[in-house]
C-alpha cells in the first residue's frame, strides 16, 4: 500500500511540476527598478543571502516571484536534487524544510529563515523600494 501512495505522489508531482514551473515563468513580476549604486548596493548585500529550495515548491515560487519583483539577484541552491545543498541545509538549519534563506551576518554568524512568509517579509522589509 505504502508503494501505491508513493507512486500517485510521484506521478502527481511529475505531472504538476511543469504546469507550475510553466505558470511561473508566464506570471513573472515586472522587478523594481533603481538607480545603478542603488542596485550596485543591493547586489553587494545580496552576496550573504542563499536560497535552499525545491524548483516545483509552490512556497519556493512565491520566494522566487518576490525575489524577481524586488529585483534581488539571490543565489537559489537546489536543495531537492543535489545531495551537497541538501547536506548544508539540514546541517545549518536541522531540517531540510525549503524554502529556507541563509543569511550570513556581517560579523560571519549565519541565521536561517524557513517559512515563506518570514522570508518575504524580511525581504520587503530590508531591500522595499523607497516610494516615488
Amino acid at each position: 500500500m505504502k508503494s501505491v501512495i508513493r507512486a500517485f505522489f510521484k506521478t502527481l508531482r511529475v505531472v504538476l511540476g511543469p504546469v507550475m514551473l510553466l505558470k511561473e515563468r508566464l506570471t513573472q513580476p515586472t522587478g523594481v527598478v533603481r538607480e545603478a549604486a542603488a542596485q550596485a548596493s543591493v547586489d553587494q548585500q545580496c552576496q550573504s543571502l542563499a536560497l535552499y529550495q525545491f524548483s516545483t515548491c509552490p512556497f519556493c515560487i512565491k520566494v522566487r516571484q518576490e525575489m524577481r519583483r524586488l529585483s534581488l539577484p539571490i543565489e537559489t541552491r537546489d536543495a531537492q536534487h543535489h545531495a551537497v545543498n541538501r547536506d548544508a541545509l539540514l546541517q545549518g538549519s536541522g531540517a531540510t524544510k525549503v524554502p529556507c534563506l541563509q543569511i550570513t551576518e556581517a560579523n560571519g554568524q549565519t541565521r536561517w529563515l524557513q517559512d515563506s512568509n518570514e522570508i518575504v517579509a524580511y525581504l520587503r522589509e530590508r531591500f522595499a523600494a523607497p516610494a516615488a
